[in-house]
């Protein structure tokens, strides 16, 4: 069974806790403009498209791999034309499959897990490790809303929002945990907004994405409560799948209970 939290790796996304009175200023409610009325939420609905998924038989990395390139190349059809429309910035993003992350990977400790997906920000790459608990069924939208959710990192970074939610202090680990959510949160949606954008995928029903839906599982009682609770995770991916709209996605002027 694959892991069922979702694109759950990105690279130190906040700062940690500092508790000078300047970093108070920084506090919750974000008034971070960048964050809080980014252009990107002007920008409109993702144009509509066709991707449509490669073979991939299970236990098949090489396929899987080529797969998420797909996928990516899609992203980068459908963002690219988007972001310089709006006279956002735009570059496409690296990509890089390994068979085993380095134990430290763009400054930060990575996971057990034998499947992950990481974003750095250091040099804007994308890396998949591919292993078996996503290989079981790699065509059932998990691959596709990972690499999804995961570009959206990308489209954070190149817009400003991603270096402003660094930028974030915090006075406490809630409130810090929060913020992280609301990161995380956000490319979740965005995710969401993308598969908007191209669907129907052929050879994919409602009861293909509601089915996708049922493994999405968010932080468990007594986990890190980095994430958000699983019904807080599919109702940001659902707002950006409803509407296909970046502006569906800001999770920054959403009240706490709203990204728990």
């Amino acid at each position: 069974m694959k892991p069922l939290k979702i694109a759950a790796l990105a690279c130190a996304l906040i700062t940690p806790l500092a508790g000078t009175p300047a970093a108070h200023a920084s506090a919750y409610p974000v008034k971070n403009p960048v964050l809080t009325k980014n252009p990107l939420y002007q920008s409109g609905e993702l144009p509509t498209t066709t991707c449509d998924e490669l073979p991939a038989k299970p236990e098949n990395r090489t396929q899987a791999r080529a797969y998420i390139d797909e996928v990516i190349r899609c992203l980068e059809n459908t963002w690219g034309p988007h972001l310089k429309k709006a006279g956002l910035p735009y570059e496409p993003v690296k990509v890089r499959h390994v068979t085993r992350l380095p134990e430290k990977y763009c400054g930060s400790e990575n996971g057990i897990e034998d499947s992950q997906a990481w974003y750095c920000d250091w040099d804007r790459t994308l890396t998949f490790q591919v292993g078996k608990s996503w290989l079981d069924t790699p065509t059932d939208l998990w691959l596709f809303d990972t690499a999804a959710s995961m570009y959206s990192y990308h489209v954070l970074k190149l817009v400003g929002m991603y270096d402003a939610g660094e930028d974030l202090r915090a006075r406490s680990k809630a409130e810090h945990h929060e913020q992280g959510r609301r990161l995380s949160l956000q490319a979740e949606c965005l995710g969401g907004a993308f598969m908007k954008s191209v669907w129907p995928i052929k050879g994919k029903t409602t009861e293909d994405w509601n089915k996708f839906l049922w493994f999405v599982q968010g932080d468990e009682p007594g986990d890190v409560p980095e994430y958000g609770r699983t019904s807080t995770i599919k109702n940001w991916i659902r707002a950006g799948f409803r509407t296909g709209d970046p502006g569906s996605c800001n999770t920054w002027t959403a009240p706490s209970s709203k990204v728990a």
